[in-house]
């Protein structure tokens, strides 16, 4: 809820300010290529894209409560596809990106060996996103189990809110490895701080990452800002950043 009040609080200010901003709700992962597009789509057309990020489940549900965005990043098309299926949306849920998922050690602990590496006894908690909420850590989670590794793992889980949340546990220590979003590992922040490893995508399910307009943008009079940002997402310009940040895009 305190989210929730955030944004109708920043919705208060004078109709002329408003039409230069155009609110997102960004899944954590999606939170550094989401800064750079912001960046880039400010220096195009001068509108500034606002931010708000949290694990999916949790900005589904407060746009369900009336948070005031104009649009939704996901990292999965459940979420999306659940918003349309209410008529909260101005179009279908449209894929923007395929996500990969990683394994990231911050502890000199070697990854390298996949999924078996987090066996070893130097591996004492695995950070992994609510797979409730996050898609991200749904798929850790899938991984898992088709590895035939949860039994072995279970004891060692330490689970985060959401990937923003689950990257803090390893920069801080609380964890020896987390499971994460590739797009993390390349920012440029994030840089050379530890080994990762990517998980074998035949182990989960695709991260097809969707995207929806919502009708609170018709209601707040934003809706051609609105859709200046969305198609700038599927613009040439757009698939590049995501490709820059690991994503896989149709360029």
């Amino acid at each position: 809820m305190k989210r929730v009040l955030i944004l109708l609080t920043a919705f208060a200010l004078p109709i002329a300010t408003m039409a230069q901003r155009v609110f997102v709700g960004v899944a954590a992962n999606a939170e550094p290529v989401a800064k750079k597009l912001a960046k880039e789509f400010k220096k195009e057309t001068g509108i500034k894209a606002e931010l708000y990020v949290s694990s999916s489940g949790k900005l589904t549900t407060q746009i369900e409560q009336g948070a005031p965005l104009d649009i939704f990043l996901s990292a999965d098309m459940k979420y999306p596809q659940e918003l349309y299926a209410k008529k909260l949306t101005l179009n279908k849920p449209r894929v923007y990106a395929n996500g990969s998922l990683i394994m990231w050690s911050r502890k000199g602990i070697s990854v390298d060996n996949g999924l078996q590496s987090l066996t070893a006894p130097a591996v004492q908690k695995i950070a992994v996103a609510n797979p409730a909420l996050a898609p991200y850590g749904s798929a850790a989670i899938a991984a898992i189990k088709k590895a035939k590794l949860a039994t072995k793992l279970q004891a060692k889980l330490v689970y985060g809110e959401s990937i923003s949340q689950v990257n803090q546990y390893l920069l801080t220590g609380a964890a020896d490895v987390a499971f994460t979003a590739k797009s993390v590992v390349l920012d440029l922040d994030k840089k050379n701080k530890g080994d990762w490893k990517e998980v074998d995508p035949k182990l989960y399910p695709p991260i097809a990452q969707g995207v929806v307009m919502l009708k609170a943008a018709d209601t707040n009079k934003n809706k051609a800002n609105t859709q200046k940002f969305y198609d700038f997402l599927f613009s040439r310009k757009g698939k590049s950043i995501f490709a820059v940040y690991g994503y896989k895009v149709g360029l």
